[in-house]
């Protein structure tokens, strides 16, 4: 064989391995190809090796799992005038390769931009104390608002959108401490009423029970008694109940014959 002919064999051997090389592509599981030919879509490629025609066909990849995406700190005015700054992230997927490819450039740039515009949106549109307290429905709307502008369009699916930190300026930190403070107050105070209302009913119903059963004060008082002899240092001279009692009837008598004589005057 001349040297020319095996020239020309060897050329035509090495093409056909690199049209075949080029011709082979290897999808991922993660993946999903997106064939064109000529420009034109014909279908998904699963993973797995795949064979097109070179230079005719081309097969973009689109990957199926699941972006982080942080996003950057955003300055936003609340819609009771208070300037705040608030941390979010964002987790979205494609689940329409070939809308990924086809009807939008950078997917990921672009669910970003909404992402963040929604957030001041929604942000903007909500009370402060709204979003301290109910944080969890402000990521459900930013979650949903996000999703209607992305899956449908360009096929991508927004799986958590979830406000991480909001920061407030530290006037407004140390006026909502003096708030939890006074609040803290008010109940301890209420509290304490209410303990020296419920004290001050039992020793009227005590009293009542006491007033109408004579012998009941009198065992009180002998318990009394027996309380204070306990303490070594006190000196107790016990004094009859009967007697108390006619002291103390004595004392309203005569209390009572001095507002008559001031009023015969």
């Amino acid at each position: 064989m001349e040297p020319t002919t095996l020239i020309v064999a060897g050329a035509v051997v090495v093409l056909v391995l690199l049209w075949g090389a080029l011709g082979m592509k290897v999808v991922q599981q993660w993946e999903r190809g997106v064939h064109l030919r000529l420009g034109r879509l014909t279908g998904l490629r699963q993973p797995g090796l795949n064979i097109i025609i070179p230079f005719i066909d081309r097969l973009v990849k689109a990957d199926m799992r699941v972006v982080t995406m942080v996003l950057e700190p955003q300055e936003v005015i609340t819609r009771d005038n208070v300037t705040i700054r608030v941390d979010a992230v964002v987790y979205f997927r494609v689940v329409d390769p070939e809308k990924v490819v086809i009807q939008v450039e950078d997917y990921r740039a672009a669910t970003t931009q909404i992402a963040l515009a929604t957030l001041r949106s929604v942000l903007g549109q909500s009370y402060l104390d709204e979003l301290l307290s109910q944080r969890e429905r402000i990521n459900e709307r930013l979650q949903t608002i996000i999703e209607e502008q992305t899956e449908t369009p360009w096929g991508v699916r927004v799986t958590v959108a979830e406000v991480k930190d909001v920061l407030l300026p530290e006037a407004m930190q140390r006026a909502m401490a003096r708030q939890a403070e006074a609040e803290r107050e008010k109940r301890a105070k209420i509290v304490h009423a209410q303990g020296e209302f419920e004290a001050s009913q039992t020793l009227a119903d005590a009293a009542k029970i006491i007033s109408s059963q004579p012998a009941t004060l009198q065992l009180r008082y002998l318990q009394t008694l027996t309380e204070m002899a306990g303490e070594r240092s006190s000196t107790i001279i016990p004094i009859p109940i009967d007697i108390m009692g006619f002291l103390s009837r004595f004392g309203r008598a005569v209390t009572a014959d001095g507002d008559k004589a001031q009023g015969a005057e």
